[in-house]
């Protein structure tokens, strides 16, 4: 039981809890980011450049089997 003791109190101590509650606001926040980049800033500001431009679904874009359009819509979203 002496180790469940030491858990326990290695758990309370404010520093793992105010991590995992960290942890837990940053991943949501991150849904609220992809959301806004997908849903509201994609279609708004790429989507009609990329039309403009001849180049309407950039994930599929591959030259040389590289899959560099996903690439790029990756570090847009970021």
């Amino acid at each position: 039981m002496g180790m469940i003791k030491e858990f326990k109190a290695f758990i309370m101590r404010g520093n793992v809890v105010d991590l995992a509650v960290g942890v837990i606001i940053g991943a949501a926040f991150g849904k609220i980011v992809n959301s806004l980049v997908e849903d509201i800033i994609t279609p708004l500001l790429l989507q009609p450049a990329l039309k403009a431009a001849g180049a309407e679904n950039i994930e599929k874009w591959a030259p040389g089997g590289m899959l560099l359009g996903k690439f790029i819509a990756s570090v847009i979203s970021f």
